[in-house]
């Protein structure tokens, strides 16, 4: 038990930029930073340091899961704090990396579709709970302070589909189309015929279910494969939405192809994704178990690398870590509105879980440790057909 303790004492002291207080499982507290405390942890009971050393961030999440960690302040402000910190030791999974890349390895069309299930399959009615209205589940685009998350997010899709200067009678591709609010805009508002894509049967249903709804049975489509199955192709326009995170590192290369097959010549790309602006391993044991399995989050050089493969034209490329980091702070917000039905429902481990992603996630945008990046892209020379300065992108609607 001194061991461990000690091992911890001594990580602890350097993981945060904070000050932060630390009640251990012997019911004695220590206090590390200068200043006034903003996070106070417990720890319930005592830690493997095997565990700890080669698995830091699941094997406390999952604590934090079962209540063996209580945390009393702002789960998304320690998080960020030990991403500020270079030498922290909950930012090195050095100890992970071997083993995981070789799961990371797999993504047959079947395990695809697997990890795909095991996320957005965990039912409608779970994140009609706490998305906004339009039911997206992707970085919203913030014009102003003043905009609600169900503005935002319809403004993104308004700002995807302006980068592409989409013109009525257009073909559209969404590769992972999601609930389908980027599918339904495109075809309500900009006159498009739409094609959408998914592996999620729950959101396939609900996208067939609203074309009906909204009359649009013969301008919308949506199938339910895998996108390297889809037999359609001479797309005007292809977007792509939160959907190259899931591909796999291996795939990633493919992925970008089929986006160049999928469209006509001179036609346009419009692809959205988490984005490394840093090296270093793109996967998170926590992240990895429970909320992505198979994700991996490439950096900027990687897809562009790949972007160069394709021979794909880079026409724009605009970070929009900030406007993240508030999406996800109001998801929080809304969650926590409801956390007692999904713990009533799910179960208290699941409910804590999402909220611990949710803040997670949320400090990973704020650090800079991550970023989410559109890449407008032509087949064919650069800016073919597009105007000739960003004005155009930023119409009012």
């Amino acid at each position: 038990m001194v061991f461990e303790k000690t091992v911890l004492n001594k990580a602890l002291a350097s993981a945060f930029d904070i000050p932060i207080e630390v009640t251990y499982w012997d019911g004695k507290t220590e206090k590390y930073g200068e200043g006034d405390t903003q996070v106070r942890i417990t720890f319930n009971k005592k830690f493997s340091f095997s565990d700890l050393s080669s698995m830091p961030t699941l094997v406390l999440a999952e604590a934090y899961m079962h209540e063996d960690i209580e945390i009393e302040g702002s789960i998304q402000e320690l998080v960020a704090s030990a991403y500020r910190k270079a030498d922290s030791f909950l930012t090195d999974q050095s100890g992970f990396g071997k083993s995981m890349m070789k799961l990371l390895g797999n993504h047959s069309q079947k395990q695809s579709k697997e990890d795909i299930h095991s996320h957005y399959d965990i039912g409608n009615d779970f994140y009609n709970k706490w998305l906004d209205k339009t039911m997206t589940y992707s970085c919203a685009y913030f014009e102003n302070d003043q905009m609600t998350l169900e503005e935002a997010q319809i403004a993104k899709v308004h700002h995807i589909l302006d980068k592409l200067d989409s013109k009525a009678g257009g073909r559209l591709l969404d590769i992972g189309c999601g609930w389908g609010t980027l599918i339904f805009t495109a075809a309500q508002e900009y006159g498009l015929q739409a094609v959408g894509v998914t592996l999620s049967e729950e959101q396939y249903d609900y996208v067939v279910n609203k074309a009906k709804e909204l009359g649009l049975e013969d301008q919308v489509k949506v199938y339910l494969i895998d996108y390297r199955d889809l037999k359609d192709k001479d797309f005007d326009y292809v977007t792509s939405v939160g959907m190259f995170e899931h591909v796999g590192k291996e795939n990633l290369e493919m992925y970008f192809q089929k986006v160049y097959d999928y469209l006509k010549p001179n036609g346009r790309a419009l692809i959205h994704g988490i984005t490394g602006q840093h090296r270093g391993a793109g996967v998170d044991p926590f992240i990895e178990k429970y909320i992505f399995p198979g994700g991996y989050i490439p950096n900027i050089a990687e897809n562009v690398e790949h972007i160069m493969t394709a021979k794909l034209q880079l026409d724009d490329l605009e970070p929009l870590r900030r406007h993240y980091q508030k999406t996800l702070e109001i998801w929080n917000e809304n969650y926590l509105a409801v956390f007692d039905e999904v713990e009533k429902e799910m179960g208290r481990p699941f409910a804590r879980m999402w909220t611990l992603y949710l803040q997670a996630c949320a400090a990973s945008f704020e650090a800079g440790n991550i970023d989410v990046v559109q890449y407008l892209l032509t087949k064919g020379a650069s800016g073919q057909g597009l105007p000739m300065t960003r004005e155009y992108m930023f119409k009012k609607h």
